[in-house]
């Protein structure tokens, strides 16, 4: 039977039937036809010209997979959203998750060198000397790969040892200083997960704390039928041979991997929204914060905790890419809209599936854009914080302070200048910064000593009431005595 929505042509069409039907979360759960259409057709243009033998394609919308397809064949079958491919480097990403729930316990530290929690003996003493976030982050300045043999390709039992994973040259840049991608030292962080749960393989500890409460069955460290077979195809003739597949041991946190369209799109929805059973929203948002490099506005790439981040389409998508021998995988999600897109083939070389999952979010974006929640007032409001909303001055420079839920404040600018941010409330009467200048600064009401509000402090920031008020003792410097009025000399 053909739904309501399955028959609408528009977008106006599908609000007819939200009206009528009066369930705006149905609505959420479908995607027009049109748009169902212009996914595949990116798909099986993928596959098609980076001539992979199969490409599968999906989308997560409101925290559910919304539309999947695949476009060619794996054991002479059009794969589907339950097709197990290797996904290569987007493992790091499950890494830095089980990482930050060592953190979140209190079991570390982002600033511990990684000797304090990892017997490193015979390795070179730049592993060591490396912190978790330069690792999370890839700013240690470690090599690349891996000792030789290529390790992708090589089966793990030749490196018994976490010290047989660095050869010369293990650390050719200075710690902090730069983005240098080192799969190694994600061998050291797989290292270091299994040394804080006692011992359990890094894998056994992810099914546990992260795929059984996700309900990401279909994700192993090795494959599980139906799964793709990876290819290499001849750069200049259409015929192809068959990838090696091995189980690569200690450099397995790299990039080792097998999941489904479907299973990365329960992980898409949880990067997205946070699952306190696995890691806060809070947490995740920290993550996908570009931890080196320019943080404005502008920028442009970049890496964040263990989530590579990029522009696409004006869009800022996080997420990461991967690949192994015979497979590429990328998954790329946008909070804005609060979608995610994942591609996945199984083709050592061709098909752009970072390209192909930022193309998904933004067909997604462009014909069926998020709806704004309904406004909501708030049930009650604090007299004293609503006496602190209205107009402020930073010097001269107007802003206003509004009241958010949860006693939370933003402040904006008024005129073509000002710094905006949003402020979380504290236990101890302050707010912390959540975003932009003031990230991580905190928000102080100073009172006279009759109890009346003199100013805010803002990291030592002074915001009156009144721009340079005469008389004005807040204001460090002081107030000119003769006020506004005067002309230049």
């Amino acid at each position: 039977m053909t739904t309501p929505f399955e028959a609408a042509e528009d977008a106006e069409d599908v609000l007819d039937v939200v009206d009528a039907e009066d369930d705006v979360v149905a609505y959420f759960d479908q995607l027009l036809p049109t748009t169902r259409r212009a996914l595949l057709h990116r798909v099986a243009v993928a596959q098609a010209e980076g001539r992979s033998p199969s490409l599968v394609g999906a989308v997560v919308r409101e925290g559910k997979t919304v539309w999947s397809g695949g476009w060619g064949a794996v054991d002479g079958w059009a794969p589907d959203a339950d097709t197990q491919y290797r996904i290569g480097s987007i493992t790091k990403t499950f890494i830095a998750v089980l990482v930050m729930r060592l953190c979140d316990e209190g079991l570390l530290d982002l600033g511990d060198p990684l000797r304090a929690h990892l017997d490193l003996a015979g390795a070179p003493p730049e592993a060591g000397d490396a912190t978790v976030t330069q690792l999370l982050a890839h700013t240690a300045g470690l090599s690349a790969e891996a000792r030789g043999p290529w390790w992708e390709r090589t089966d793990g039992a030749l490196r018994p040892e976490l010290t047989d994973v660095f050869g010369e040259g293990a650390q050719p840049h200075p710690a902090g200083r730069r983005h240098h991608y080192s799969n190694p030292g994600f061998a050291l962080l797989g290292a270091l997960v299994e040394r804080l749960r006692g011992g359990t393989p890094w894998h056994e500890v992810l099914r546990r704390e992260v795929l059984e409460p996700l309900g990401m069955a279909r994700t192993s460290p090795l494959p599980e039928a139906p799964h793709a077979q990876g290819w290499a195809v001849h750069p200049w003739a259409d015929v192809l041979q068959p990838e090696p597949a091995v189980d690569t041991g200690l450099m397995g946190p790299a990039g080792q991997l097998w999941s489904t369209a479907g299973d990365l799109g329960r992980f898409a929805a949880f990067l997205l929204r946070g699952d306190e059973r696995v890691l806060s929203a809070d947490t995740l948002a920290r993550m996908r914060e570009p931890a080196s490099g320019p943080r404005d506005e502008n920028w442009q790439g970049g890496y964040g905790l263990g989530v590579q981040l990029t522009r696409s389409h004006g869009r800022l998508l996080f997420g990461h890419t991967g690949s192994m021998p015979g497979f590429v995988s990328a998954l790329w999600a946008n909070e804005a809209e609060d979608v995610a897109g994942i591609a996945l083939a199984n083709a050592t070389a061709g098909p752009l599936t970072g390209a192909v999952a930022a193309d998904l979010v933004r067909i997604v974006a462009e014909r069926e854009p998020r709806l704004p929640r309904p406004w909501q007032p708030l049930p009650a409001a604090d007299p004293e914080l609503l006496a602190l909303t209205g107009p402020w001055y930073w010097g001269a420079t107007p802003l206003a302070l509004r009241l958010r839920a949860d006693r939370g404040l933003e402040l904006r600018p008024l005129a073509a200048q000002g710094r905006a941010a949003r402020f979380r409330a504290e236990a101890d009467g302050t707010w912390t910064g959540l975003d932009g200048y003031y990230a991580g600064e905190v928000l102080r009401v100073v009172r006279t000593a009759s109890g009346e509000v003199s100013h805010l402090d803002i990291g030592t920031f002074v915001f009156t009431r009144q721009p340079y008020e005469p008389g004005d003792a807040a204001v460090p410097g002081g107030v000119h005595p003769e006020g506004w009025g005067g002309q230049p000399g």
